[in-house]
């Protein structure tokens, strides 16, 4: 008998796939630093919702984190 196993045919090389969880990693560290800013009492209005780390620098590590992804998906890595 012939031993005629194929090796399974990814569609991504090892590559890409460190770096789509990067890339995933990233997005959930920007929703992460998005998180909280909420008051315990609701008539209290609590101004930490505008600061800068959710206004501007968490936005940004989320669509960072999505150009990675999306890299990860268009690059075409050499075949080892």
């Amino acid at each position: 008998m012939k031993n005629n196993e194929q090796k399974p045919d990814f569609l991504f090389e090892k590559a890409n796939y460190k770096f789509l969880l990067i890339g995933i990693a990233v997005i959930t560290l920007g929703f992460i630093l998005m998180s909280g800013g909420g008051s315990d009492d609701p008539k209290v209005f609590s101004e930490d919702v505008f600061s800068f780390r959710r206004i501007r620098m968490a936005p940004t590590v989320v669509l960072i984190g999505f150009g990675i992804t999306i890299y990860s998906i268009f690059k075409k890595f050499k075949s080892e």
